[in-house]
């Protein structure tokens, strides 16, 4: 009996869909790619709950034909492509002609759209995969598609899909990324009737100031170079705008956005012995090549992308990056140049009889304990003040006084009370069991971890006011992240209010914070790369980030009273073992491996 058999349609899409269509941003993505081949000048985008109950993409193109609209929601319809050899001349971000109809087997679909030179348009209704509805209607010039309930006959998928914040994080990506290399289209954000994004149509440099703010075109410098193999153009940033993480960093290719490690390794390289280690620098890269000279069809999303003369073209990249650096003195010199400086006068020499050096006058003689000096004393009695100072029994607490906390370590566990630092790195302290050393950055950290859960949990975090409030500018992607834990922000104690778009006013910091837009940033920035949305995974990323960038670094040299007092909070935490990243604060070398040592 023959088993092998042809899939419905209906089923085939639904398998498509799974690599086309893996989250709400994918859908957007697609349309707003299937808007830029249609030549509009205008694309709008509308999303509900985060894309989950509804998108929709209106634009201004060329529109479809009735025919047209109905065959572009089957498998392998394009227009892009007729013949094999076209995929080695692609000028238009599809070709595939799997998108639409991925996503109407995976959601309810309506399309109303209209030519030039059609008086009337025609509307479509299609849900999973099949057809439901067609009318005529009037409508104008383009496409509006509307996509709603998302994987509403894949229960699987939907019940997958991460929090409305994450979501809307991704979409937001995906919406810059093609905003970012289409500045000559004019485009806009909505979310639940809120406008997120207002871009108008201009320059890249425009582009990257209407989506990042003033500061960022501020630290940007022009890169431009053009040869046989590819013509490079666009910003990267000055080495002082550097930073550890969340650094804006786009690679274009034809118009299309794309992932290539090894060219981001090249601009990197340009700043070598410019940044610190570690840290990254903003940047904005158009590639122009010819597209015989790259494959895109790789995967479907078609952000991974091969290059002919990948080796060639990453010399180039870091050439063009160094020459703008040198152009514009990113690069810190030594200037002798003093043509036109203001004339300092300086001594010549001469007659020193006028010129005195100031002296200090002491007198040796003074005692201020003597009583038969000419000076008395302002101090009376001081000698009570040092009573029972060499006795070994502790003074006797106050009637009011609280008792101290008590410590995880048994009484019969004698530690000592001496501690002593070892390269500024870890405490050492004799124990009855042997020598017990902590990592005293990592300890730290676990005792500020704690005690930020705490304050979250409790809401009682101190807050000191700034004299002049921070203005904090994020691309929106960030400020919906920012905007979704301001609570759990401010509950740290940072006072922070929003001044709409994507500014932010920070007017008090916790007690000693002393760059609190660096430290928002970090939090936002870790938010955004954890999966969950759960309440307990975000405030620990919060935690975790003011406890890291508030503990004590490594080299700090320590007094005998600090050393006391972190060893002390240490055993009063719920873990004292491993810091909040899972790695080992302490440990005991036992006394019988000394014993050995020197047997």
């Amino acid at each position: 009996m023959d088993i092998i058999h042809l899939l419905p349609d209906s089923v085939a899409n639904q398998i498509a869909a799974g690599e086309v269509v893996q989250r709400p941003a994918s859908v957007i993505k697609e349309l707003m790619e299937n808007a830029v081949d249609a030549g509009a000048s205008t694309i709008d985008v509308l999303v509900q709950d985060a894309g989950r109950t509804s998108i929709q993409v209106i634009d201004d193109g060329k529109g479809m034909s009735e025919t047209d609209a109905r065959m572009a929601f089957e498998r392998h319809a394009t227009s892009k492509i007729l013949h094999a050899e076209d995929l080695f001349k692609l000028h238009t971000m599809g070709f595939r002609g799997e998108a639409l109809a991925s996503i109407a087997a995976v959601a309810q679909v309506r399309l109303t759209t209209r030519t030039a030179d059609q008086e009337l348009g025609v509307r479509l209704c299609i849900e999973g995969s099949r057809f439901v509805g067609q009318e005529v209607c009037s409508c104008p010039v383009g496409a509006n598609f509307e996509v709603s309930n998302l994987f509403f006959n894949v229960p699987a998928r939907r019940k997958f899909l991460k929090t409305n914040q994450t979501e809307l994080g991704n979409i937001i990506q995906d919406f810059e990324r093609i905003a970012l290399v289409n500045p000559s289209i004019s485009f806009s954000l909505s979310s639940g009737g809120n406008s997120l994004m207002q871009l108008p149509a201009g320059s890249s440099l425009q582009r990257i100031v209407n989506i990042f703010g003033k500061k960022m075109g501020e630290q940007l410098l022009p890169v431009q170079v053009e040869t046989t193999l590819v013509r490079i153009s666009g910003f990267v940033g000055k080495p002082e705008s550097a930073r550890k993480k969340g650094a804006s960093q786009y690679l274009f290719v034809n118009g299309r956005f794309m992932r290539h490690p090894r060219f981001h390794y090249a601009v990197m390289e340009a700043f070598n012995h410019l940044i610190p280690e570690g840290e990254q620098v903003p940047y904005f890269i158009f590639f122009q090549v010819d597209p015989a000279a790259i494959d895109v069809n790789i995967h479907p999303t078609k952000t991974e992308i091969k290059f002919e003369n990948e080796q060639e073209i990453w010399s180039i990249v870091v050439a063009a990056v160094r020459d703008a650096l040198g152009k514009f003195n990113a690069v810190p010199t030594i200037d002798f140049d003093v043509e036109g400086r203001p004339d300092i006068p300086t001594y010549q020499g001469g007659d020193r009889s006028g010129i005195r050096a100031p002296r200090v006058q002491l007198d040796v003689s003074y005692n201020p304990f003597s009583t038969h000096s000419q000076h008395r004393s302002p101090v009376r009695h001081w000698e009570k003040m040092f009573e029972g100072a060499t006795s070994n029994e502790p003074a006797p607490l106050a009637p009011d006084t609280p008792s101290p906390a008590p410590t995880l370590f048994p009484r019969d566990m004698e530690m000592s009370s001496q501690h002593y630092q070892y390269k500024g790195q870890y405490i050492l302290t004799a124990v009855q069991s042997g020598l017990m050393i902590v990592d005293q950055r990592r300890a730290h950290e676990r005792i500020l971890y704690e005690r930020y859960l705490r304050q979250m949990q409790e809401h009682n975090a101190a807050t000191q006011g700034l004299l002049f409030p921070e203005l904090l500018e994020l691309s929106p992607s960030d400020a919906a992240v920012l905007t979704a834990m301001l609570d759990d922000v401010r509950a740290l104690g940072f006072d922070i209010s929003s001044l709409g778009g994507s500014s932010f006013s920070i007017g008090g910091a916790p007690s000693g914070q002393d760059d609190p837009l660096s430290v928002v940033r970090e939090m936002v920035e870790s938010v955004k790369q954890q999966d969950g949305g759960h309440a307990d995974a975000l405030h620990h990323r919060l935690a975790l980030v003011l406890a890291r960038h508030n503990a004590i670094e490594v080299g700090e040299v320590l007094t005998p009273v600090q050393m006391e007092n972190i060893i002390g909070d240490l055993f009063q935490c719920e873990n004292p073992n491993l810091s909040p990243t899972g790695k080992t604060i302490l440990t005991i070398l036992q006394q019988e491996a000394i014993d050995k040592m020197f047997g």
